[in-house]
């Protein structure tokens, strides 16, 4: 249970603000048809998350000694302290436009995680863990909680949320965990 909520929490924070909460809001605005939009991110973030989640769960084998440890929650701090620079809006293209919103949004959101913050936390999250099925599950659950409020509240609720404190409140999460998975 433990690796649920952790995977939830740390993936719900970091999300705010991130890229592809910056595109849930584009795809909003540009489609108006939240539920294509809503099961295509959940799509894509099943497929990218349990992959990152199993490569973490994999690669946990080499992280067993000391060394390794400190390489898992160092990880976890740099994450915490890159989540402290903002991210660019990011247009996507229209060649997909002939896809459907589902088609688009599956696209651009798998795409839009390769290499992105949540998507490496999840790898770390995975390794730190060994459950895939809990990792993938919670840190798909925190990408939706993240995620779907934008896309029916829209730009209302981004000028709302102090998203500096957000980022600090997310970066201080990874570093917490990153300082425990050390200390442990």
């Amino acid at each position: 249970m433990e690796a649920f909520l952790t995977s939830t929490v740390t993936v719900a924070l970091a999300e705010i603000g991130d890229k592809t909460q910056l595109l849930s809001l584009l795809l909003a605005t540009r489609f108006r048809k939240p539920l294509p939009i809503i099961a295509g991110i959940l799509v894509a973030t099943l497929a990218n998350h349990a992959a990152s989640a199993w490569l973490g769960g994999w690669a946990s084998q080499f992280f067993q000694s000391d060394a390794g440890q400190w390489i898992v929650g160092g990880s976890f701090i740099a994450v915490g302290l890159w989540l402290l620079v903002p991210d660019k809006d990011e247009e996507p293209s229209t060649l997909f436009d002939r896809f459907g919103v589902f088609g688009v949004t599956t696209g651009l959101f798998f795409l839009a995680e390769i290499g992105d913050k949540t998507q490496i936390a999840t790898v770390l999250l995975g390794v730190e863990y060994q459950a895939l099925v809990l990792v993938t599950a919670g840190t798909t659950l925190g990408m939706m909680l993240a995620n779907v409020p934008v896309i029916y509240a829209g730009q209302a609720l981004m000028d709302r949320i102090p998203m500096n404190a957000v980022r600090k409140l997310a970066a201080a999460t990874f570093v917490a965990v990153g300082i425990w998975s050390l200390l442990s």
